[in-house]
């Protein structure tokens, strides 16, 4: 199925994207269970693209239960090639200030029992993650963020915890004294999932508080977060808005083919319900 080319991944206040044309909702069922919520289709830019609220409309999901591989699955159903991924995350740096957006290029994982393969019961796969968002799709959404006027930071090392609850003073000093920039609670296990549908996955993370480490600033709270979050929303709406057209026609990235030389299970042992389960993700490897 090629319903889509372009999903976007909704944060926490993004919901729905206006302006859409050709809408439909799409209530799909995945091995994984459901999605966060219906999938919407709809042409923006004259790009077919698919949203989904990844909190749900309403915010109902706590970043914990957020039900990842279905997401993930979902989408590479509907041919999505590309996700555009937007999260409210707190600034580990002075120079990443509320309502800026920043475009990461690393994670550290401070998850704990987040489901974040689709492999397993019989099937091995390791892909590469050495550099988790695409950098091709990085490139484009710094450059749309530019261009629609938004104080953006390219490059930035974002430490993902598990939550719900804001970092410990001591917490934020040590993710500090790793280099990080940036802390939240959504990028994972959605790009390495992402990176296993070989779907390329970058991030518009943007700033909506100093978290703990600022003696000059209260400590972060849901009613501050609140305060920089409709700003941020509108930004990442103009920043999508600008980069789908500055998208590729095809892609070259190592994204693409994440999974050919990935996958350590010889073909014949594959149980044949996964290779049926999994068929969106391997099909084109495993027959």
């Amino acid at each position: 199925m090629h319903e889509a080319r372009i999903g976007v991944m909704g944060g926490s206040g993004l919901y729905q994207i206006e302006g859409l044309t050709d809408v439909k909702e799409v209530n799909l069922d995945t091995p994984f269970g459901k999605p966060s919520d219906t999938l919407v289709l709809g042409t923006l830019q004259g790009v077919r693209i698919a949203f989904l609220p990844r909190h749900g409309r309403g915010h109902r999901i706590l970043p914990s239960e957020v039900p990842s591989r279905a997401n993930i699955y979902a989408m590479k159903s509907l041919g999505i090639e590309m996700i555009i991924a937007v999260s409210a995350v707190g600034s580990l740096k002075e120079d990443f200030r509320p309502q800026d957006v920043v475009i990461p290029d690393q994670l550290i994982d401070r998850t704990q029992g987040r489901p974040s393969t689709f492999f397993g019961n019989g099937l091995v796969a390791h892909v590469g993650f050495a550099e988790p968002f695409c950098p091709n799709l990085r490139k484009v959404l710094y450059r749309a963020a530019q261009q629609a006027g938004v104080t953006a930071h390219h490059g930035a090392t974002w430490v993902v915890m598990e939550g719900p609850q804001f970092s410990t003073r001591a917490e934020c000093s040590l993710h500090r004294s790793w280099g990080a920039g940036l802390i939240g609670m959504t990028a994972l296990p959605e790009a390495k999932l992402a990176r296993e549908a070989e779907i390329c996955y970058a991030s518009l993370a943007c700033v909506t508080d100093y978290d703990c480490w600022r003696d000059d600033c209260a400590t972060v709270s849901t009613e501050m977060i609140l305060e920089n979050l409709q700003k941020n929303v509108e930004n990442a709406k103009h920043i999508i808005r600008t980069a789908l057209s500055h998208l590729p026609d095809r892609r070259d990235c190592q994204c693409a083919s994440a999974l050919q030389d990935a996958i350590a299970t010889a073909p014949d042992h594959i149980p044949s319900d996964l290779k049926i389960k999994l068929a969106p993700i391997i099909g084109k490897y495993v027959k």
